[in-house]
């Protein structure tokens, strides 16, 4: 058999991403090159803590990279009209949870106006696009559980950036359900994922980049919340959910057991069970393979962030034959390995392309259903 990622599906077609100069839009856009997907971009220009997308060389290789606000419905209208992308992945958003105290306003417009504009465009397009809006694990109502939140339970968020992102799933499902009827030529789907963490991010206020940034500097790694429980995954593993989930539900008949209809939904994409690991334990992980050691620096008038948050993935595994491929372990290695080698001065870009393919390989060997299917032939 002729095994051949996401079944050559990306290979020619146009795919839009907003948000592409983040973190994993960067990674996406790079994944989509390598598929060879003629990639355009809408996203505002990357901040000083974005330095993935320019490593990665990705403005001189997008087909096109527009920056611009998703806020500023005109401007999104336009280019979706002038792409006519047959995929979109939207990913643009303000992300940061502590952030999201420090500006309400514009996390709400960004996560929640930004998604309508998206969902508008895509509403006035004269052709087949198949849409995956990127949400997050935080949608849900959180209610300190044991165990894993299902893509039925509640949306909530007691921080505005968690309830914006449920604001998100709530509004696609109406826009799904309003104008996207199963027969309708867009097709629409949701995707949450848990923490994620890879080479290249260097957010504020994340984890790993404080690690990163400690060691560079030589000094112990600051931790705020050392207890609390996070789904932990490498970039790469929900990416490959986007893009299965995408190239599924553009088919008339899906290469899974799934019918379209199943796919128009929402899907989390999480890591193993394994890998619901605290806080500390992903430092302690990181420092035993770089040296170094961290810092207590629990806040008790920090603002609110959950302590327990796991991802229930069996609706994945059975609707689209898709399942985390690398360990706890794996995923620690190959974020340090990255960083790592960028100090050394190796190259991003080849970096990069080693990773992606140690994950196909890897998930190959695995039999997980994207790599391990038939490639389909376009006109």
């Amino acid at each position: 058999m002729n095994s051949t990622p996401f079944a050559g599906i990306f290979t020619n077609r146009r795919v839009l991403i907003t948000g592409h100069t983040g973190f994993k839009g960067s990674w996406l856009s790079h994944w989509l090159l390598k598929l060879g997907a003629r990639v355009h971009g809408y996203a505002l220009d990357p901040q000083p803590d974005q330095q993935l997308f320019g490593l990665l060389g990705l403005d001189e290789r997008l087909d096109a990279d527009c920056r611009a606000d998703v806020r500023n419905l005109d401007a999104l209208l336009k280019v979706v009209d002038e792409i006519r992308p047959e995929f979109i992945f939207h990913l643009a958003a303000q992300p940061i949870v502590r952030l999201s105290f420090e500006q309400p306003s514009e996390t709400f417009a960004v996560n929640v106006m930004g998604t309508v504009h998206l969902l508008e465009s895509v509403r006035l397009l004269k052709h087949p696009c198949t849409v995956v809006v990127v949400t997050t694990d935080k949608c849900y109502e959180n209610r300190e559980w044991l165990s894993a939140y299902r893509e039925d339970d509640p949306m909530g968020g007691h921080d505005p950036y968690s309830a914006s992102k449920g604001c998100a799933e709530l509004l696609t499902a109406s826009y799904r359900k309003s104008f996207f009827a199963s027969d309708h030529h867009q097709r629409i789907a949701t995707a949450r994922a848990g923490n994620v963490i890879g080479g290249g991010d260097w957010a504020k206020d994340r984890i790993v980049p404080d690690v990163f940034r400690a060691i560079q500097n030589g000094k112990p790694v600051p931790v705020r919340n050392k207890a609390a429980t996070r789904p932990w995954q490498h970039v790469l593993e929900p990416l490959s959910g986007y893009l299965w989930l995408a190239a599924n539900l553009s088919l008339p008949i899906p290469k899974t057991q799934a019918s379209s209809e199943q796919l128009a939904a929402s899907f989390n994409f999480g890591p193993p069970l394994e890998s619901n690991r605290t806080v500390l334990d992903v430092v302690e992980s990181i420092l035993a393979i770089t040296g170094g050691h961290w810092l207590d620096e629990c806040d008790p008038n920090a603002p609110h962030e959950a302590s327990k948050l796991n991802l229930a993935i069996e609706k994945a595994f059975h609707l689209l034959q898709w399942q985390p491929t690398w360990s706890f372990q794996d995923t620690i290695f190959r974020t340090v390995e990255w960083y790592s080698g960028v100090a050394q001065s190796n190259d991003p870009v080849a970096i990069t392309d080693l990773q992606i393919e140690a994950y196909e390989k890897a998930a190959l060997e695995k039999h997980i259903g994207w790599i391990n299917c038939e490639s389909i032939e376009f006109a």
